[in-house]
């Protein structure tokens, strides 16, 4: 199994290509892998020195211009000047835990739930989407009494002891929880079905999963899921089969958590999050660090009587999570989105992107399967055969190598590691669509030589 986390391994950097780097670069490296070790790894099979980034775009210590494809988490932009000023003028007056009365963790909560739908509303902070997807496990356990959760079968949702054994695209030797189990990739492209086909067979496929839990005696506790799919290779569609999914899950008596982390805050365009794009009302969402734009902040928003059940067992704090000059940034982020129309942006710009994209696979139909997305979250897979849907991991690491070489960052994911994530910020403009259609024009070419 493999998405983010291991499929990057092998197209990352290796010590052993170490002879291959400018002298810079290869003794920083050298530094970091003195104090650093082997759990950090690289991007690219060349390591990239980023000094400085602005808004879609990042330079390297030599002076490069980079498009950033990839980084969801500086969600409105590198350096954000909005975000870098709302930090700065907290930081200069105090920063603390919620234990004490301030202003900004009550007016950002008023400010999200707003968000919400109305069934939502009580919202609690942590430093990471690990920590926020950690506590939903343990509140809709608390909840339901269950402890059986159902994952995408390349789902990826944290690095804490729970959520890692909820997260098989980690691969290696991490074992899932006994009451694991795995729901297929709900791979449109390759199902050969009809909209109406595909959600009542995904359904089923719940209903089976379920079904198995009852048979070994697991009580079903949740369903968890990033509504777009990502880790699995980005499948948005058919808009609405999640939420019959849903209807199945709650009728087994579990609760559903949205994984927002990726697919919130403007993501997939059409809606402010995810979730509502298949008219699903969570029982639990989760949300990570684009919330703040990369500073240490997330949160778990949900009904009030699950945070009650379990906040009357299980006093829960966290010290620095919610802190004044967190919710600064958190409040900054909002605030940009409104008042930038982040939300009209991202579903006109990534409407563009993905129908120049789709251009790009028709003047590549022998390499490109299929692109698909909503808003600036798109899936461009590759195969090796288009009518048998060939899935062609080798030609997407070689295309990431290419696209680098023509300084355009991007990564990979989906169940065989053979489709490019396109990720960009939501800053990223209608301008820079040429930059990356022609870098995947001519890469795609020199791959098909």
């Amino acid at each position: 199994m493999a998405t983010d986390s291991s499929i990057m391994d092998a197209n990352s950097f290796k010590s052993g290509d170490i002879n291959s780097l400018d002298p810079l670069t290869r003794k920083l490296v050298e530094r970091r892998e003195q104090v650093l070790g082997a759990s950090y790894r690289l991007f690219y099979r060349k390591p990239v020195n980023l000094v400085r980034g602005e808004g879609e775009y990042l330079w390297d210590a030599f002076g490069n211009k980079y498009l950033d494809m990839y980084n969801n988490i500086p969600s409105i932009g590198h350096s954000n000047s909005v975000v870098a000023e709302a930090v700065y003028a907290q930081m200069k007056k105090i920063n603390t835990h919620t234990r004490y009365l301030h202003e900004n963790i009550i007016a950002y909560s008023e400010e999200l739930l707003e968000l919400m739908p109305r069934e939502i509303d009580r919202i609690m902070y942590m430093c990471s989407g690990s920590e926020a997807n950690d506590l939903a496990l343990r509140m809709c356990m608390n909840y339901t009494g269950g402890t059986g959760i159902l994952i995408s079968r390349e789902a990826y949702h944290g690095n804490t002891s729970l959520v890692s054994a909820i997260s098989p695209s980690l691969g290696g030797a991490q074992e899932l929880l006994e009451g694991v189990r795995l729901v297929p990739t709900p791979d449109f492209y390759r199902s050969g079905k009809t909209e109406e086909e595909f959600t009542a067979w995904y359904c089923a496929e719940i209903q089976k999963a379920i079904d198995d839990m009852n048979a070994h005696g697991i009580k079903l506790a949740c369903f968890i899921a990033d509504s777009i799919f990502s880790s699995d290779g980005v499948h948005p569609n058919p808009k609405g089969f999640l939420k019959a999914a849903i209807d199945v899950v709650r009728k087994n008596g579990g609760l559903f958590i949205a994984d927002e982390v990726q697919p919130g805050f403007c993501r997939t365009g059409e809606t402010f999050w995810g979730f509502a794009r298949h008219g699903i009302v969570p029982d639990l969402v989760t949300m990570g660090k684009p919330m703040a734009n990369g500073i240490p902040c997330s949160a778990l928003a949900g009904k009030s009587d699950i945070l009650a059940a379990f906040s009357s067992k299980f006093p829960y704090f966290n010290t620095f999570a919610g802190n004044p000059v967190s919710m600064a940034a958190a409040r900054a982020v909002l605030k940009f989105i409104k008042d930038n129309a982040i939300l009209t942006h991202t579903n006109e710009v990534g409407s563009k992107l993905l129908a120049a994209l789709k251009d790009v696979q028709a003047r590549h139909p022998d390499k490109v399967g299929d692109v698909r997305g909503s808003g600036l979250f798109i899936g461009f897979e590759l195969v090796s055969d288009p009518e048998k849907k060939t899935p062609d991991k080798e030609s997407t690491l070689a295309l990431i190598d290419k696209l680098y070489d023509r300084k355009v960052l991007s990564s990979n994911c989906g169940t065989y590691g053979n489709v490019l994530k396109i990720r960009p910020p939501l800053v990223f403009k209608a301008e820079d669509i040429d930059w990356a259609c022609t870098a995947l024009d001519e890469s795609l070419s020199e791959l098909e030589k």
